[in-house]
């Protein structure tokens, strides 16, 4: 066989293995070793397996990941989110629908001290749930609410999502993190906008909370401090290029450790969760990586990635319908794999084509991050939606999954707008030094 056929045998049965839910890297890594030994012997194969985890994980860039991380146990620790949702809460609470967007504001604020959206959702799961539920709110929008919400922590820095896409892509994390920002707001503000028209139309889903005065809402703000500090001090010391990514992510943990030390619900036992969480999370990681390296290794020996390069640039196609095709895709991918494992996964595959067209590769990095975003929530695979029904037992999967739809055609909007208005990403990056 041709090293093109084996390359599109070996797709076919990792998908196969993922499907008998096989774990991610252990699929990846199997795949890449079997195609790799069948192209080129046993000895070159063992070669590669013996040299690719060591290259790939000790890279100084890679550390970021488990600083960032870090940072956001500390936030989820030392009960900040109670904090932020609180703040929102009393602002936004007495709108139609008020509880729904201040879970929506939270899960913004969050997700600029936190870069997982798992992390997201289960933080504001357990925080708002309870809330929304004691007002009565419909269970399907409640459930929703906090699902999608939480998808905003790997598009609004720091974003794991978004360091893991730079090292592969060889970008820029610091441009990547800001050219994040503005498309996470903006997605913020139609999901906020989309609870609002829904609980104008029907007030029974969403009722009303009762309103507090100026005073209480002004004194409420504090509780966005701590956030808004760290977010300065780490996104902002990248976009001035005080910080590389790593150094961010280091001083973005320590600021996130002084400003635990000084509340009451972060003690030792906080400081070891802490600790153990972020291991556990840069292992799944770092894990997913090595097997995907493996599994691009034989990729590159088949030239399948430089092929469907070479293919996708010569289709009688506009450039753009070409990339509304990859978007699909990914969409489809997500009905049936992890995020970070079809980031991984695809990065060698689509990113050759995604130059030869001539795209900008910040732009395509956020745009890749949003589906993946979409991915997160769609089923059967949907992470997001298992953390809430974890949290929330009580609430039915298909309710949850019925939520999420409430919200989609605002994260269509959101990927049409940067789709068709790339700026929109590249106006931070292109003030950056």
């Amino acid at each position: 066989m041709s090293p093109l056929v084996v390359g599109i045998i070996g797709i076919v049965f990792m998908l196969a293995l993922m499907a008998l839910r096989m774990p991610i890297a252990i699929t990846m890594m199997v795949t890449g070793f079997a195609g790799a030994m069948y192209l080129m012997g046993p000895k070159a194969a063992l070669s590669g397996l013996g040299t690719i985890p060591f290259a790939q994980t000790a890279h100084y860039t890679l550390s970021t990941i488990p600083m960032f991380v870090l940072m956001g146990q500390f936030v989820y620790y030392s009960g900040i989110s109670h904090d932020l949702f609180d703040t929102f809460h009393k602002w936004l609470g007495r709108f139609p629908g008020g509880l729904a967007m201040a879970t929506f504001g939270a899960c913004a604020g969050f997700a600029a001290a936190c870069g997982s959206s798992v992390a997201g959702a289960a933080t504001m799961g357990s925080v708002a749930l309870p809330e929304m539920e004691k007002l009565n709110y419909d269970k399907k929008l409640a459930a929703g609410t906090v699902a999608v919400g939480g998808t905003l922590g790997i598009l609004i820095p720091p974003s794991t999502g978004f360091i893991l896409y730079g090292i592969l892509a060889e970008q820029s994390i610091s441009k990547l993190f800001m050219a994040g920002i503005l498309p996470g707001i903006m997605l913020t503000v139609f999901l906020i906008t989309t609870v609002f028209i829904k609980a104008k139309l029907n007030p029974d889903i969403a009722p009303r909370a009762v309103g507090v005065g100026w005073k209480e809402k002004f004194t409420s703000l504090k509780g966005l401090a701590p956030i808004l500090i760290l977010f300065v001090i780490s996104i902002g010391g990248l976009y001035a290029g005080v910080f590389t990514p790593t150094e961010a992510g280091g001083v973005g943990a320590f600021g996130a450790f002084i400003i635990g030390m000084f509340r009451k619900q972060f003690r030792w036992k906080g400081i070891v969760n802490s600790a153990r969480d972020t291991v556990r999370t840069t292992c799944m990681i770092f894990a997913i990586v090595i097997g995907a390296m493996v599994f691009s290794y034989f990729l590159a020996i088949t030239r399948l990635p430089i092929a469907l390069a070479d293919f996708v640039s010569t289709l009688p196609l506009p450039a753009l319908g070409i990339m509304i095709i990859i978007l699909l895709v990914y969409l489809v991918l997500g009905c049936f794999m992890d995020a970070f494992a079809m980031l991984i996964i695809t990065i060698p595959i689509f990113f050759p084509a995604v130059l030869a067209m001539g795209f900008d590769p910040i732009w395509f990095g956020v745009i890749l991050v949003m589906m993946i975003e979409t991915a997160m929530i769609t089923p059967p695979v949907g992470m997001n939606v298992y953390v809430i029904s974890g949290v929330a037992p009580h609430i039915p999967l298909e309710d949850i999954f019925r939520g999420i739809l409430m919200f989609m055609p605002a994260m269509i909007i959101a990927v049409l707008m940067l789709l068709f208005f790339p700026q929109i990403a590249l106006l931070l990056p292109g003030t950056m030094g």
